[in-house]
């Protein structure tokens, strides 16, 4: 009699996967992705274009968002850590999206009646709509930074169960379609403004996030209700086993029933002291406890094995090597145009796809550890073209020219800017394309060797990232995973902000040469570090073998005897 279960059919593999809790995390990151992804490019061309066109709205939203997360990132993970996951999934849902709608129209009334506040109050009014924006909208990232840990660190390890190849390949997934959003997202929302207007911008993304929210909110539930194990988490349950535990014990040795042993515990003199004194101190404690929180955090991040795989990723990020706003001025400086640079962004992302790929496929044949060990190596081996570029043919590497010289004089040739404004003009020159048009290089080999290097470089980068974020995933604790990523978060924007920094102290393009020297330098620093973890894990593997297989025959040969 044949006892298999049936075969399923394809129709029926086919609805299996779409109605999935796989699926369905995908798709709630696809909306949760492509509305940030929307809200961040336009967010910093509303502040631009509120401001005249200038940067200083815009660089005061970047250093209010970094400096939130890296103060507050271990005090969220905490959130995340003790608080169930449905209810954080759901609460930083809900801040996110709200606060992006009532930034929306809010930018909204500024643009539809910036003349009229401008007027009121001496411009005060106008001032604190400008105010209200960036904390709105910086209580709105602070959000997406709870949603992203609860989700992609926590949710979908659950999710994937014990199974380690099921957990790399919902990783590299949710990475592509961070990838992939990065690319379209800003495309819809710029063609969205150009051909209408920044007030209906601003509509359409509000009008976005409230229909997005209500989508997440019903995807996230689905999720919750086919995976069971979603509604327990570890630190939690220990608590309940520790309180039926002692519960039971008291109760006996009182022999009252649970409801009559808790009233004499209010009566009692002794006991009741405890609570007077802990009123007394209650001020100081409780203010005194975020910082506890964050101390703690970031202590616990410190003993974590694998402390120097996560130094390893944030140390990355400590690089002018990447598609951002310096990059592109720099290549605006060296007559690039648009076109070339949007090309060259694509197959930025064509290769970031690549990296995606190539992790789960390297790590079926290697081991995830032995992965980032290829990874690492990819990527520093094509970085060396960055640093062959800064001495090839056509590079303005110039260290006889002062950093704080300004950009624009040696191409307009104007006049030096104050002092008190100089660091504006540093960042405006290297986010905005020169005024006038820029002659021609003797030679594009240099910023080709540059934009190859960092182009390629971007397999090797994708594919370190996921080994780390999977290491983190499978080595910590479930009770600590929000606290060491909410800390990993504060790492990666410490680093990110001192990058900008070493930008405002050397902005003209004859010191990016020493930019690009100092960027290889960090992350081949980075890299040693997981070598160094790698060696170490690797190795302790090893002896771990070796003393079990030791174990073993030692075994076997005591019960030879008894056997024959």
């Amino acid at each position: 009699r044949n006892t298999s279960a049936p075969k399923k059919t394809c129709s029926e593999s086919v609805r299996d996967f779409f109605t999935s809790a796989k699926f369905l995390i995908y798709m709630g990151h696809a909306l949760s992705t492509w509305g940030d992804r929307m809200w961040n490019f336009a967010v910093a061309v509303f502040l631009v274009e509120l401001y005249g066109n200038s940067l200083l709205l815009t660089a005061v939203y970047g250093l209010v968002v970094a400096g939130s997360v890296l103060l507050l990132g271990a005090i969220i993970g905490d959130w995340v850590d003790k608080n169930p996951r449905l209810k954080v999934a759901q609460t930083s849902l809900l801040v996110q999206n709200s606060c992006v709608i009532v930034c929306g129209i809010l930018l909204m009334v500024v643009f539809n009646f910036k003349e009229q506040l401008a007027e009121l109050y001496n411009g005060w009014v106008l001032t604190t709509c400008y105010i209200l924006v960036i904390t709105i909208a910086n209580i709105a990232n602070l959000a997406s930074t709870a949603t992203s840990i609860t989700i992609q660190r926590d949710w979908v390890v659950v999710v994937a169960g014990q199974d380690s190849s099921k957990l790399a390949d919902m990783n590299a997934t949710v990475r592509i379609i961070d990838q992939l959003t990065n690319i379209l997202a800003p495309m819809l929302v710029g063609q969205i403004m150009s051909f209408g207007s920044h007030f209906i911008g601003c509509g359409f993304i509000s009008g976005w996030n409230l229909c997005s929210m209500c989508l997440e909110y019903a995807l996230l539930w689905k999720v919750y209700q086919k995976t069971p194990a979603l509604a327990s988490k570890a630190g939690q349950k220990e608590q309940q086993q520790e309180m039926k535990q002692l519960s039971p014990s008291k109760d006996s040795e009182s022999g009252q029933s649970p409801e009559d042993s808790f009233l004499p515990l209010m009566n009692d003199t002794s006991v009741a002291a405890k609570p007077d004194s802990a009123k007394q101190q209650g001020c100081c404690y409780q203010m005194s406890e975020p910082l506890r929180t964050l101390k703690a955090g970031w202590v616990a991040y410190y003993n974590q094995n694998i402390f120097f795989a996560g130094m390893s990723l944030a140390f990355l990020y400590m690089t002018v090597l990447g598609f951002d706003c310096i990059t592109t001025g720099y290549a605006y400086t060296q007559g690039l145009n648009g076109s070339v640079l949007s090309l060259l962004m694509g197959a930025s992302a064509v290769a970031g796809i690549c990296g995606t790929v190539a992790f789960t496929w390297v790590r079926k044949k290697c081991g995830l550890i032995r992965t980032g060990f290829i990874s690492g190596t990819a990527q520093l081996c094509c970085l060396v073209l960055c640093v062959v570029s800064v001495f090839a043919p056509g590079s303005p590497f110039d260290l006889s020219v002062s950093p704080f010289q300004d950009i624009y004089t040696h191409l307009i040739g104007e006049k030096m800017l104050p002092e008190a404004e100089h660091v504006l003009a540093g960042l405006n020159a290297t986010t905005a394309a020169p005024a006038e048009e820029v002659p021609p290089l003797q030679s594009y080999m240099s910023v080709s060797l540059l934009f190859a290097g960092v182009i390629a470089a971007r397999v090797g980068l994708w594919s370190f990232d996921l080994t780390v974020t999977q290491l983190i995933q499978e080595n910590v604790i479930e009770s600590e995973r929000g606290v060491i990523n909410g800390v990993q978060n504060s790492m990666n924007y410490l680093l990110d902000l001192l990058h900008f920094i070493m930008v405002i102290l050397a902005p003209n393009p004859e010191a990016f040469g020493l930019l690009v020297i100092i960027s290889v330098s960090f992350v081949a620093m980075g890299h040693m570090m997981y070598f160094g973890f790698a060696f170490k894990s690797l190795g302790s593997r090893l002896f771990l073998c070796c003393s079990q297989e030791q174990k073993v025959e030692t075994v076997d040969a005591l019960s030879l005897p008894t056997t024959v």
